[in-house]
């Protein structure tokens, strides 16, 4: 599963003053090539991107209220770093 993903949605969204708009994002060629590859593969799911594999592994044993703030913080109007 991606996480953000360099694609124009950010900047659609009028998001590219927020921490996750600024932020390093996937490959939007290396998100469906691993997909795909997993597919092929016959794994049910994937985690795309090195960054993601880590969060990936932490982020279950965190609570579901602590997640919704880091998520409400990156995506906070006017949170990038300047």
């Amino acid at each position: 599963m991606p996480g953000a993903t360099e694609t124009d949605f950010f900047r659609r969204a009028d998001m590219l003053d927020t921490r996750v708009g600024q932020a390093r994002k996937a490959s939007a060629a290396g998100v469906p090539r691993d997909g795909f590859e997993a597919m092929m593969q016959g794994q049910a799911q994937v985690v795309s991107g090195s960054r993601n594999k880590i969060s990936a592994t932490f982020i279950h044993a965190m609570p579901a209220t602590f997640l919704a703030k880091q998520h409400r913080r990156m995506a906070k109007p006017g949170s990038a770093r300047r």
